[in-house]
């Protein structure tokens, strides 16, 4: 667990990401709105080389990134709208994975069995406004997923 201050800090975890994220990796953000899912969007997108604003993908559910704009092609998907499982096949999510790396927000509303070996990174608001970050990392993410 990690404890979040402020939006800079939880900004500085998705850049933090960005070192070690590569193409093929899925990443989902799990938490209540207003929680930080896309501040730690924009740390990593930023720290890919983003200079512009990365806006939440709430309506459009599909941001995607690409080089030049970023170092290596990424997804920012928000899934808040959809209702079932089923409509995952329309975005087309499987079969970007294999050149681009998904950032997932509300990934529970894709099943239980989406992205098993997804990095998962669940955040909840503390009484005081801070964050507290705590995650399941597999196997493939052990050594390289080390938050400070």
């Amino acid at each position: 667990m990690i404890r979040l201050a402020d939006p800079v800090a939880t900004e500085a975890i998705g850049a933090s990401l960005a070192g070690v994220v590569a193409p093929g990796d899925v990443v989902t953000l799990e938490g209540p709105l207003g929680a930080g899912k896309t501040s730690i969007a924009r740390g990593l997108l930023r720290a890919l080389g983003l200079s512009g604003e990365a806006p939440s993908p709430s309506f459009a559910i599909v941001q995607p990134y690409a080089p030049p704009e970023v170092r290596l092609p990424v997804l920012h998907v928000d899934l808040y709208r959809i209702d079932d499982p089923a409509e995952m096949e329309e975005l087309g999510l499987d079969e970007a994975l294999y050149d681009s790396v998904l950032l997932i927000e509300w990934p529970e509303r894709a099943g239980p069995d989406a992205w098993l070996n997804a990095l998962r990174l669940a955040l909840a608001i503390e009484p005081d406004g801070a964050r507290r970050l705590t995650w399941e990392a597999p196997a493939a993410w052990e050594r390289r997923w080390r938050p400070t």
